[in-house]
């Protein structure tokens, strides 16, 4: 099947609140303390908290449906400085989740060239994230994607202070 993709907006935002605790929760419970699994996600993935990223300026979410049914999206945030690199006009994707039912069709890839699609249309030179050192899948996505590992830094799930890999991808 092939997804659609759109930008969301205030009125997606109860939905990207379902969807990214759904979503972070299936991906960390597993290995990780429960508690500190739900207090991140109560404290990251409330409609309220989803409503005030979409209407941040300079940070959109790109969505992807298949049919009507969210697979995946992307949180992008133009203009922040990648830590430990000195190139100009970086964006980060500070999100990127896909539904597990969903990994291996295709839309993860799909999803990838429409976040970076739009943050070039904004004007991105280059795009970084983070990925959690625990996630060979997804460190094996990004690296299909082009992102190469510049660094390490922490990623806070609850209490429990974690190590993620800092990835970047230049023109």
């Amino acid at each position: 099947m092939t997804p659609t993709f759109r930008l969301a907006t205030q009125a997606d935002a109860a939905e990207l609140s379902r969807f990214g605790a759904a979503v972070f929760t299936d991906w960390y419970l597993p290995d990780n303390n429960a508690e500190d699994v739900h207090l991140h996600v109560r404290e990251t993935y409330s409609p309220q908290r989803q409503s005030e990223e979409l209407s941040e300026i300079g940070q959109w979410a790109v969505l992807a449906h298949i049919g009507t049914e969210l697979a995946g999206y992307g949180l992008l945030r133009a203009d922040r400085p990648c830590p430990g690199i000195d190139i100009p006009q970086m964006a980060e994707i500070r999100r990127f989740y896909v539904a597990r039912a969903w990994h291996g069709q295709g839309i993860a890839g799909s999803l990838m060239h429409a976040v970076i699609e739009h943050g070039e249309s904004v004007g991105a030179r280059g795009f970084w994230l983070t990925c959690w050192e625990k996630n060979p899948r997804a460190l094996a996505f990004y690296a299909k994607c082009g992102f190469i590992r510049v660094g390490d830094t922490t990623f806070t799930v609850g209490t429990d202070v974690q190590t993620d890999h800092l990835l970047a991808r230049c023109r």
